[in-house]
């Protein structure tokens, strides 16, 4: 892959290398070297979307299983209240 990027850009014309060079250096979406510590405004900001909206989908998750349980505890009620009409005949 490199090699052909090189061949086309050994053929290509000044204005065509600059192109090349501006698309394959720049923002690879990789984490930037130094950590948090580097980190400016933006990239905090990301941060605390992305862990805004995990928090968020997490808690439709809970209460979720939280409806899921009340249901299945009030089936399982039902079901005891029938027993002890059966065992009371």
């Amino acid at each position: 892959m490199l090699s052909s990027v090189t061949r086309v850009a050994l053929r290509s014309s000044p204005s065509r290398l600059a192109s090349i060079r501006f698309y394959s250096e720049g923002a690879t979406g990789a984490p930037r070297p130094g950590g948090e510590k580097s980190a400016d405004s933006f990239t905090k900001r990301e941060k605390a979307q992305e862990d805004l909206y995990v928090r968020q989908l997490e808690a439709q998750k809970l209460k979720a299983l939280r409806d899921a349980l009340k249901k299945q505890r009030e089936h399982l009620d039902d079901i005891e209240a029938h027993l002890d009409e059966l065992d009371k005949k």
